[in-house]
């Protein structure tokens, strides 16, 4: 599971947010959720966000890796990385 912490006026996370359609299309086993910090600020104080985007790798429930910021590329090869395991 992918989760997006962004915000409605992070310009980096409306810049993502059709790189994470995308990923999603690609990804087809991976669950991508998106979770705005404004609306639920403790869950993204739960999970340490400390800048947007902030996208958390859960698998099993647990985190096994991040990406802070508009990092496509990184993003895409933790998912890959990931999925494989």
């Amino acid at each position: 599971m992918v989760i997006d912490f962004s915000a409605s006026w992070c310009g980096p996370c409306k810049f993502m947010e059709p790189v994470l359609n995308g990923m999603a299309a690609k990804f087809t086993e991976v669950q991508f959720v998106k979770l705005d910090v404004d609306e639920l600020p403790d869950v993204a104080q739960e999970f340490g966000v400390q800048g947007m985007p902030t996208f958390v790798l859960l698998k099993k429930g647990k985190e096994v890796d991040r990406v802070v910021g508009a990092q496509k590329n990184d993003l895409e090869k933790k998912i890959g990385k990931h999925r494989d395991l």
